[in-house]
């Protein structure tokens, strides 16, 4: 197994199939990747953005090029000296009628062989929330109607065009009456799933079988009677959030989880991706929603056994000062973590105390705000289920605690973990998640009524009293369904940079910011994870790594952008279009809808006037999918993404308010462009594997869920360095990134692949950070300009003169003497005590310097 030295990750579907993937590989070489990084390859429903509802987990898409073009894409690769990462998503599957493990379990219900497949709750008939209206009223309108599937021949329940197959044993409950010949088409000659039943073609005439089945369809008490009678009951949508039968990944009921603690489910849903790993075509694993897994050790362990030393890392973004288990034999995360770190060193500004204000008196985060809301709407149907089960098991222990108390104990605490969750088993909790649940139930009772916090107490003794995951019936299923909850919630929460309307505090949530903690946590990545990947923009990141970057742009100006948002807010008031007439956005919300467009305003502002048609376009999708826009959550009676959607075309038709941004924006687009190229150069070279989101290497300004664009295949590298200026940003990003890489190839097990040791500057590192990788007989230096806001000439990417003035990188003694050679314009250096800040940087925008 040969581990990857960067990646380049290519999202499939939306125009992207193997095909066109192979003509992207003479590239990516030339590019200085070692790894393709693709999205879900697994067969899906119909029509899917993303790739993650998969149908078959045992066959690769067709769509894309099936089998044999996932193994031609491999042998392209494989022929350059590049290998192949897949994503996997075996956490769920697609809850669709397009899936024939959930038909069969809609045919038989608990009977059939799949039933155990799902994580499906059978006290009570499977709920599948399809409909607009409630199931009388839909039955009496007619548009449920009693049908044979064309593609199966079941007798199904047919709405809006599918089709949802009767159990066999109530065919002719609802055929009564109307002859044996039909009855014969009620009952399938086949006995599960796998072979389609049949009709026996006893029956010709199928104009005559419609009439019939029509007549039927125009009685909605015999439609109601024939529903009643399955293993499954028809709801609302709008239900989902409430009354969800089986676990689910989001508020949606598109997904299922599946029980892959079950040997026999875990077989079933890896043979193919396991087979592809063994037979060398695929050469690493990429797991999202680990934290999903009911036991996300034993998961991995089984998947390790498997497929032996592939390179294997998970999809799990890293919170504070948590580190992955050391136990999970995989070789990373896919470097989500590293936003937390990047965000707080550059949106921290100088002198800035970061924590708690309002004279020490905590008050709730933007974080644990959106927490709470995915826990009351989202996904409250999961919060009762888990409600019950704590009742259930109090009762059993004879604790008074109602069932209210409970509820409120279970968010308190979810919302209080500072971590997306622990791993406790029903045989071990650690010490330290027995601590970050201490940490949460002290935090979760400040402010709770007595009954609360009795109950929270008694919550504690679930999840971390061994004594009590022994004696108590239940209690296991309760911890490993409050982890799964707490990681799903936590998963579901947007990047906080783009939620949060405060410009000066960007994403922080009270961490340790600046240089100091960024060294500390690249240190303990470098002992802990030296082999994860390192993306700015990893699989559900709320924004694009140079959207984020000029994000933090706005916090090195708070007071300026709040002047200007003012004026645009009152401008904003006067031409908004709301066409059912509500309410103008709440500021705050209103607020975040500028930070958004501040983030992706195209770089050549109004003279590119397709990439602002586009961004109107993306801005409204943003807000469409938006369940809660603003930070506070949305009000009873108010439609926010609505009413920002009516701004959004005021806004835009507004040659006022368009002049007005296009002239406030420049210096911020500078500030922010700086930042992406000081990011960039950090993730290329700081512990870890650089992975490259797809065209991120000429740009990614993007929001989450702004439309599914197709990925146009780069026409190459420039073969001369462009100038570092703001309208050749694109060039000059591509040639730094494939300039670095390159220095990478050149020493796989050099000073990239050493320890990480901080430099300090004079200034304390309030204008650059840096740092230096390896060892004295080979090593790299990174200095990367920080809080540049007004310190570039208008268009340049490179820091004044002034800016620089009287500030230097202290070199540590053993590295004096050592010649040091420039990486991006060729100049030698031979290091003494300091190195000035203008010298390391002498008209580059980044600096990076490898030992001669």
């Amino acid at each position: 197994m040969t581990r990857p030295s960067s990646t380049y990750r290519l999202q499939f579907r939306n125009g992207m199939d193997f095909a066109r993937a192979r003509q992207l590989v003479p590239y990516l070489q030339h590019l200085g990747i070692s790894h393709l990084h693709a999205s879900p390859v697994m067969t899906v429903v119909k029509g899917s953005p993303h790739g993650r509802d998969v149908i078959d987990p045992n066959a690769v898409d067709p769509a894309l090029g099936g089998l044999d073009g996932l193994r031609q894409l491999a042998g392209d690769l494989k022929a350059k000296g590049l290998g192949l990462i897949l994503d996997i998503a075996p956490n769920h599957v697609a809850a669709s009628l397009e899936n024939p493990w959930w038909h069969s379990v809609l045919t038989w219900g608990k009977e059939s062989p799949f039933s155990g497949h799902f994580d499906i709750d059978w006290s009570e008939k499977l709920t599948l929330p399809i409909l607009d209206r409630d199931f009388a009223a839909e039955a009496a309108s007619g548009r449920i109607r009693l049908a044979l599937d064309p593609e199966r021949g079941v007798l199904s329940l047919c709405y809006r065009g599918d089709f949802y197959p009767l159990h066999p044993e109530t065919g002719p409950q609802a055929l009564a009456a109307r002859g044996d010949d039909l009855l014969l088409i009620a009952a399938p000659t086949a006995a599960f799933e796998g072979a389609a039943a049949s009709t026996r073609a006893v029956i010709d005439e199928k104009e005559v079988v419609a009439r019939i089945l029509a007549e039927i369809s125009h009685d909605p008490g015999r439609i109601t009677a024939i529903h009643e009678a399955q293993p499954w009951r028809l709801v609302e949508r709008k239900t989902a959030r409430r009354q969800a039968g089986y676990r689910r990944l989001s508020r949606s009921a598109d997904l299922v989880g599946l029980r892959l603690d079950d040997t026999r489910v875990f077989d079933d849903s890896h043979r193919l991706i396991i087979d592809l790993v063994r037979e060398g075509t695929v050469d690493g694993l990429a797991i999202l929603h680990i934290d999903g897994f009911s036991d996300p050790r034993a998961y991995l362990e089984r998947l390790r056994a498997a497929v032996g030393s592939a390179y294997l890392i998970v999809d799990k973004r890293l919170a504070g000062s948590e580190r992955l288990a050391a136990e999970w034999p995989v070789h990373g995360t896919t470097g989500g973590e590293i936003i937390t770190a990047l965000t707080g060193m550059m949106a921290c500004r100088p002198g800035e105390a970061s924590g708690p204000g309002n004279d020490g008196l905590r008050t709730e985060t933007v974080r644990e705000a959106c927490k709470r809301q995915i826990l009351t709407r989202d996904l409250e149907s999961e919060t009762a289920q888990l409600t019950l089960l704590a009742k259930a098991l109090a009762d059993r222990s004879h604790a008074d605690l109602s069932r209210s108390s409970l509820a409120e104990a279970i968010r308190a605490l979810i919302i209080a973990l500072p971590v997306a969750r622990t791993y406790a088993t029903a045989t071990h909790i650690s010490e330290r998640d027995r601590e970050i649940i201490a940490t949460a139930r002290q935090q979760a009772q400040e402010g709770n009524r007595p009954e609360v916090r009795e109950a929270i107490d008694f919550i504690w003794e679930l999840l971390a009293d061994d004594r009590i995951v022994v004696t108590l019936a239940g209690c296991t299923e309760f911890r490993a369904r409050f982890q799964q909850l707490s990681g799903c919630v936590a998963a579901r929460v947007p990047d906080d940079a783009l939620l949060s309307t405060d410009t000066g505090s960007t994403a922080r949530g009270g961490l340790p910011d600046g240089p100091a903690a960024f060294h500390a946590s690249m240190r303990a990545r470098a002992e802990a994870m030296p082999h994860g990947l390192s993306a700015v923009a990893p699989f559900g990141a709320a924004c694009g790594g140079d959207t984020r970057a000029r994000l933090h742009a706005l916090a090195e100006a708070p007071d300026l952008w709040h002047t200007a948002t003012g004026s645009w807010s009152a401008l904003g008031a006067a031409v908004i279009r709301d066409p059912a007439g509500g309410t103008a956005p709440e500021p705050d919300t209103e607020r975040l809808l500028y930070n958004a467009i501040a983030a992706i305003w195209p770089v050549a502002g109004l003279e590119d006037s397709a990439a602002i048609r586009s961004l109107a376009a993306d801005l409204k999708v943003f807000v469409q999918s938006q369940r809660h826009v603003s930070p506070q959550g949305r009000l009873p009676g108010t439609h926010p993404a609505r009413a920002l959607a009516g701004l959004i075309e005021g806004l835009f038709g507004n040659d006022a308010f368009l002049r007005d941004l296009d002239a406030t924006l420049p210096p911020f687009i500078d500030a922010g462009l700086m930042n992406a190229l000081a990011q960039t150069l950090i993730k290329l070279t700081m512990p870890g594997v650089p992975d490259i989101r797809q065209g991120s290497e000429r740009g990614d300004f993007s929001l989450r869920k702004a439309g599914h664009r197709v990925f146009m295949l780069p026409s190459g590298i420039l073969s001369e360095k462009p100038p570092a200026t703001r309208t050749a940003f694109a060039s000059y990003k591509q040639w730094l990134v494939a300039t670095v890489l390159a220095t990478r190839m050149k020493h796989p097990e050099g000073p990239f692949a050493g320890p990480y040791l901080p430099l300090d500057l004079s200034d304390g590192g309030a204008q650059a950070l840096a740092f230096l990788r390896g060892a004295p007989q080979a090593f790299a230096i990174t200095v990367a300009p920080r809080h540049t806001f007004g310190k570039t000439h208008p268009g340049s990417l490179h820091l004044t003169e002034d800016a620089m003035r009287g500030i230097s990188i202290t070199i540590p003694d053993r590295f004096y003497g050592r010649t040091v050679q420039s990486v991006l314009d060729g100049r030698k250096l031979v290091l003494g005590g300091e190195m000035p800040l203008t010298e390391a940087l002498a008209g580059e925008p980044v600096a990076l310097f490898v030992s001669a």
